[in-house]
């Protein structure tokens, strides 16, 4: 249980804020390379609480610039493409992916007010179907190696989804290795060659028993929190039976994404970014160690759920989330449908757009939420302090790879030895590292 103090200073990511501050010296997804397809590579968005506008010159760099003309406050976001820069359609005033100022047409030839001008601006890269942007300041720190950004576009798939509540709460909701055998509980099992593209709905790496048999039958797992460079390591061990165990490998990587396996051959690795305080954005990749991603039929599946360009739900609030009674009774625990997301969805909406924790117990299940807040807390108070970050720190972060991600059943007596292995012989044997497989 939180108070309502400590409750806003882990929430609130508006300009100036303490959390805000933190996470915007991280590389944060701002938008997917698929929203600045077609003849016009522009797009208004809203990160951290600043409307900003995202877009692509005419020579292909990224620009992620403040959405209101430092001219006279009119919308970049209907700016014109031209001159290797976003024009404002009021007086024309030219700028450039970096901010700097490179026409102001209406002024006198002899005027500087052009070079003295800096609009804001942020850097971009595209990472693996993504617009990462820098929010912070200072340099930029590099990315980890993980398998999702190291991986060719042939084998990731990226996508979005809008939540309507705070950022944390669906977090939390990701690094919650209990809820699964609840909220996602299915009564009854699909064949496996049925469930591409879908969580928790594939056979276990070493095993003829499905996962949703395992989350349906083995409620109460042992959860180990393990410290690393990248935040830390789950893993949630189910005894089966038989001195087996079902060995889950999940990780939070700090301050706001996680990475889980999906399947036997893919892992998802997701960001839950603040629109404001009140609404956000999750961001996916999907990271094939087998064969290619099919890109169509995954697309497919999520546009069939979501409705664009805002990518929003289709099930949500306003329709119940989808709620059938007979579904609940017969088919499902939640009674709202097969999508594990629109699951998700409704349990971190239903707790108020900024949850209050002043009214919260927690119990030995939230073993990772505990973890969570409280380096959450710690790198609150370091960055208070001295300026410095305690996870991930960008002098670290291009010697991070993988990380591991585990699904499988093992020894229960040496369950470390066995997720080490299988993530080893993993490494080892992924597709896309053997000759032949390339360009990212």
């Amino acid at each position: 249980m939180l108070s309502a103090e400590q409750n806003d200073l882990i929430t609130r990511t508006s300009p100036g804020t303490p959390a805000g501050n933190l996470l915007r010296r991280y590389w944060q997804p701002a938008a997917l390379v698929d929203e600045l397809a077609g003849n016009r590579p522009v797009k208004p968005v809203r990160l951290f609480g600043e409307d900003l506008v995202i877009f692509r010159d005419d020579q292909g760099r990224y620009g992620l610039v403040g959405r209101h003309c430092p001219h006279r406050g009119t919308d970049l976001a209907f700016g014109r493409l031209e001159n290797g820069g976003l024009r404002c359609a009021f007086h024309g005033w030219l700028f450039g992916h970096d901010g700097k100022c490179l026409e102001t047409p209406a002024e006198p030839p002899e005027s500087n007010l052009c070079a003295q001008l800096r609009h804001k601006a942020y850097p971009v890269v595209e990472k693996s179907g993504i617009l990462f942007a820098y929010l912070g300041g200072g340099t930029p720190p590099e990315f980890p190696k993980f398998d999702c950004f190291t991986a060719p576009s042939t084998h990731t798939f990226a996508f979005k989804g809008m939540i309507d509540c705070n950022w944390l709460q669906s977090l939390e909701v990701g690094i919650d290795p209990v809820h699964t055998s609840f909220l996602h509980r299915f009564f009854e099992d699909e064949k496996p060659e049925e469930g591409y593209g879908k969580m928790f709905r594939d056979k276990t790496m070493d095993a003829d028993m499905p996962m949703t048999q395992i989350m349906r039958e083995f409620t109460r797992p042992r959860i180990e929190v393990e410290p690393t460079d990248y935040g830390f390591r789950l893993v949630t061990l189910r005894e089966i039976g038989g001195g087996k165990a079902h060995v889950r490998v999940t990780n939070l990587v700090f301050p706001n994404a996680f990475i889980i396996p999906m399947s036997r051959e893919m892992t998802i690795s997701q960001w839950h970014v603040p629109i404001d305080d009140t609404r956000h954005y999750w961001y996916a990749i999907f990271t094939s160690f087998g064969a290619a991603v099919d890109k169509n039929e995954m697309r497919r599946q999520r546009l069939e759920l979501y409705e664009l360009p805002d990518y929003r739900p289709r099930k949500n609030k306003d329709n119940d989330y989808g709620f059938d009674p007979h579904e609940q009774e017969h088919e499902t625990f939640t009674g709202m449908g097969a999508d594990i997301n629109v699951h998700d969805q409704w349990a971190c909406e239903s707790m108020g757009v900024i949850q209050d924790r002043t009214q919260e117990h927690l119990g030995t299940s939230d073993k990772a939420i505990v973890a969570y807040r409280k380096l959450l807390r710690q790198s609150l108070d370091a960055a208070a302090k001295n300026g410095e970050l305690i996870a991930l720190d960008p002098a670290k972060a291009a010697s991070i790879t993988g990380p591991a991600c585990v699904d499988g059943i093992g020894p229960a007596a040496d369950w470390q030895g066995y997720w080490q292995r299988t993530d080893a012989e993993r490494q080892k044997t992924k597709s896309w590292s053997q000759p032949g497989v390339g360009g990212h």
